[in-house]
């Protein structure tokens, strides 16, 4: 598949061209405020879906006393955070958009009655689903998230991350992976959805371009820089020694299904701390 750029691309990539990123959660505050979401598509992640329901040997196991905790970066409006809460979870989503929350907790009005999000499992019953405002890579939202114990690390059991990675600037990449690394539980399970696999890297974003690679040099090398070839491929060396908090992929495939634009090119790779 050959990246073809669409007028909703388009004007997401202006919308952040030559802003610094620190100013990039004003940015995406903006396209909410004026209801300019092309990547909303209106349901759950069908490869997500598929991972919870077939492929459970891949999942945390529960622990004793408490629910499984969820974490789903970027969340949107929420539909994966509340498809985690039917199988069980007690499942957050963080946005740095304030109206981005807003329409997280309108589109889970009454989402318990609503047939995509019946309980999936008996045994666990239904999770909580919770939006919380705040910037992924700072503290201060976690205990809005999880209670009193919110600002201790390793507190998340699942953390999904779909087009998160892809809508943050490249030079965050090292922070993000460290981030990441820091929030995943002992005994967790990060689940990325690789997107856009498809894009040359110098069409620019968000989304920005990724490749399985990206994610491997990455994550085996929390908070490091990692070295871009000449078009803008991350470089992983599979003899390269783990770096401190070094998480290890598990699992990696194509998914059957997933949303429409990336069929045929996502790809599903499963973490955990090595």
């Amino acid at each position: 598949m050959t990246d073809q750029p669409t007028d909703a691309r388009e004007r997401l990539r202006q919308n952040f061209l030559d802003h610094d990123p620190k100013q990039h959660p004003n940015r995406w505050e903006h396209l909410w405020q004026q209801d300019d979401l092309p990547w909303d598509k209106g349901f759950a992640s069908p490869a997500l879906a598929d991972v919870l329901a077939d492929r459970k040997d891949l999942l945390p196991a529960a622990n004793s006393g408490r629910r499984l905790r969820a974490l789903v970066p970027g969340c949107g409006k929420g539909y994966d955070v509340l498809l985690l809460a039917s199988w069980g979870f007690d499942a957050v989503g963080v946005e740095a958009a304030a109206t981005a929350v807003k329409a997280a907790n309108a589109e889970s009005k009454g989402w318990e009655e609503k047939p995509e999000y019946a309980v999936k499992d008996e045994a666990k019953g239904r999770g909580s689903a919770k939006f919380v405002f705040g910037d992924f890579f700072e503290k201060d939202w976690e205990k809005d998230a999880i209670g009193e114990d919110g600002s201790k690390e390793g507190q998340w059991d699942l953390i999904y991350d779909y087009t998160f990675l892809c809508a943050l600037p490249p030079t965050l990449r090292p922070k993000w992976a460290a981030r990441q690394s820091s929030l995943l539980s002992p005994t967790g399970r990060l689940i990325c959805l690789e997107f856009p696999t498809y894009k040359p890297p110098s069409t620019g974003g968000p989304p920005w371009a990724l490749r399985p690679e990206t994610y491997l040099a990455h994550l085996t090398q929390p908070g490091k820089e990692v070295e871009y070839d000449g078009e803008g491929l991350a470089i992983w060396n599979e003899s390269q020694a783990p770096g401190a908090g070094a998480l290890e992929r598990i699992a990696h495939w194509k998914p059957e299904r997933t949303h429409k634009i990336g069929e045929g090119t996502d790809n599903v790779s499963i973490w955990k701390r090595k």
